[in-house]
């Protein structure tokens, strides 16, 4: 966690207080969860009464996908691409398997990117039957930057809801709500040095997904529940900082990212780097390993104190290959022998050194024990 969420969530855990009380006690942890939604919605170009607060992504991709089509109904089309994080796949399988719900998957190109064609084309087998569309911003796994601004206008020409999980960008990228053109947008707090169980859906005015989870009428009333203020205050302080320090953080972590890449196809000169090599994440790096099977690969590193993914962290320890790779034209053997290097805002040259220092020996192991 940043030194100023870490702050700013201490300060809070004190107190006592619900938010939705009306004695002075409610009063004051409300001022804190509102001065935090101002602080988000002008860290992200959003009014702060379209900051709905979250226990996290998966949550919000949940409200977004789901609630807006039980809005849209009877329209039965959902689109998404087919790289998205499981968060909102699942979201959407359950729609499917439950609700009546005719779920599309837009193909990706050999980067995992969809191009605004290819929705724009889907669309138009049946435009008055979508009920909403969601791409993420970036993807989780391979890094590649989807054009989001580009994909949610054509979603704008039919008036259909667009939905991009922005877990991955925030921070990392520039961001803007108002200028995306995106209706709804996800974010959490623990991929920007912010604590675990906080985030948000930013839903744009006059948009209104059913709600998923009843009770008291919180958040618009579409996201009930007692609101966590200390966890809030140091989410609103992790964005603050993660976007106020944006370019900086990007250009550190390209830097090391670019070396990384260099020096692993250095180490291992077969290895074969996924997503587009520039129009990525600055802070992820993700490898196949050929003749290489990745939980094998990510626990011989871990012996040795290097800590990496296959794949979706979310799916760790499931031994089937990555569903990103999968869409994005490997083979079965490639999208199972993948790793996923990232660099946050602790990382330095020395994590590099330590990484290639036993990176060969591991992967040459590895190896071995996949041909016996």
């Amino acid at each position: 966690m940043l030194p100023e969420a870490i702050e700013a969530m201490t300060e809070q855990l004190g107190r006592v207080g619900n938010a939705s009380s009306l004695h002075a006690a409610g009063r004051e942890v409300r001022k804190v969860v509102e001065e935090a939604r101002e602080t988000i919605a002008d860290a992200l170009g959003a009014r702060p009464s379209e900051v709905v607060f979250t226990s996290g992504g998966t949550e919000a991709d949940n409200l977004a996908i789901k609630g807006l089509f039980w809005a849209r109904r009877p329209r039965k089309r959902v689109l998404l691409s087919s790289v998205e994080h499981h968060a909102a796949l699942d979201s959407a399988a359950w729609l499917a398997d439950s609700q009546g719900a005719q779920v599309e998957l837009l193909e990706v190109d050999e980067q995992g990117r969809v191009h605004p064609d290819t929705l724009r084309a889907a669309i138009a087998r049946d435009p008055g039957d979508v009920a909403m569309i969601s791409i993420m911003w970036a993807n989780n796994e391979v890094g590649t930057v989807q054009p989001v601004q580009a994909l949610a206008a054509v979603a704008g020409d039919h008036g259909i809801p667009f939905h991009s999980d922005a877990v991955q960008a925030i921070g990392q990228l520039p961001v803007s709500f108002a200028e995306s053109g995106a209706d709804a947008l996800t974010l959490t707090g623990h991929k920007i040095g912010g604590p675990m169980g906080a985030g948000a859906l930013l839903l744009a005015r006059g948009v209104t997904p059913v709600s998923v989870q009843h009770g008291g009428g919180q958040e618009r009333d579409v996201r009930s529940g007692t609101l966590d203020a200390p966890a809030i205050a140091g989410f609103a302080a992790a964005v603050r900082t993660a976007v106020k320090e944006q370019r900086e953080h990007f250009l550190r972590l390209t830097g090391l990212r670019d070396e990384l890449i260099d020096r692993v196809r250095r180490a291992v000169p077969d290895v074969v780097l996924n997503g587009d090599p520039v129009d990525r994440l600055p802070g992820n790096a993700h490898f196949s390993f050929p003749g290489c099977e990745g939980d094998a690969l990510l626990m011989l590193l871990d012996a040795r104190g290097i800590e990496c993914s296959t794949g979706s962290a979310c799916s760790a320890g499931v031994a089937q290959p990555s569903h990103v790779l999968l869409a994005m034209g490997a083979e079965a053997a490639a999208a199972r022998g993948s790793l996923r290097f990232t660099l946050g805002h602790t990382s330095t040259h020395d994590d590099i050194d330590r990484l290639i220092e036993v990176l060969p020996a591991v992967v040459e192991r590895a190896r071995r024990a996949g041909l016996s």
